[in-house]
């Protein structure tokens, strides 16, 4: 379970994940996270959120956040707003690490989510980042915070969540496992 105070680590990446607000903290108002990356280059496809908005503020680093097609960099005390429905993505595209403050609002399960992608990264379930198709679409099935890639048509990617996700939930795949916290999806 989501916890204030509890920092998860991803093994593959030296990145550091700490929240500050988990969705119970706030009444399901928002997750707000303190973020370490390390790593550089794209940890994500381009993607939207179609319920939450991301609100970012940069304490050290350079932030590259690409969106409406265009990238900008964000630097130490810059603040950002990622609208839902917008094309988006963020990542550290320098040598040194970028820390930064991320919320996510509404929470929905958005703290679920990360827990579990550090969880199947750490099992080797993720490998450069990448759970899967049938992983993917599970995930995007069953779990409330919707998230879409932003390269492939909206349609297609829900007819294949509802064809594929069932499908792969009788197989074992989970949108959020019991393993990694404390529900299960």
């Amino acid at each position: 379970m989501p916890s204030k105070g509890q920092i998860l680590s991803n093994p593959d990446t030296g990145d550091i994940y700490e929240f500050l607000e988990t969705a119970k903290d706030t009444n399901g108002l928002r997750v707000t996270m303190k973020m370490t990356l390390k790593s550089k280059g794209e940890l994500v496809p381009n993607h939207f959120h179609a319920l939450q908005d991301e609100h970012f503020e940069v304490l050290s680093g350079n932030l590259t956040i690409l969106l409406d097609g265009k990238e900008q960099i964000l630097t130490q005390g810059n603040k950002i707003t990622l609208p839902k429905n917008k094309p988006h993505n963020h990542y550290n595209n320098d040598t040194e690490p970028v820390v930064f403050i991320q919320s996510v609002s509404p929470a929905l399960d958005f703290d679920y989510l990360l827990e579990n992608i550090i969880g199947l990264t750490i099992d080797g379930k993720m490998p450069n980042g990448k759970a899967g198709l049938v992983q993917e679409l599970v995930t995007l099935k069953y779990l409330d915070s919707k998230s879409y890639l932003a390269s492939i048509p909206l349609g297609l990617q829900k007819l294949l969540m509802n064809i594929v996700g069932p499908i792969g939930r009788v197989f074992g795949y989970r949108a959020i496992y019991r393993k990694y916290s404390d529900i299960e999806k």
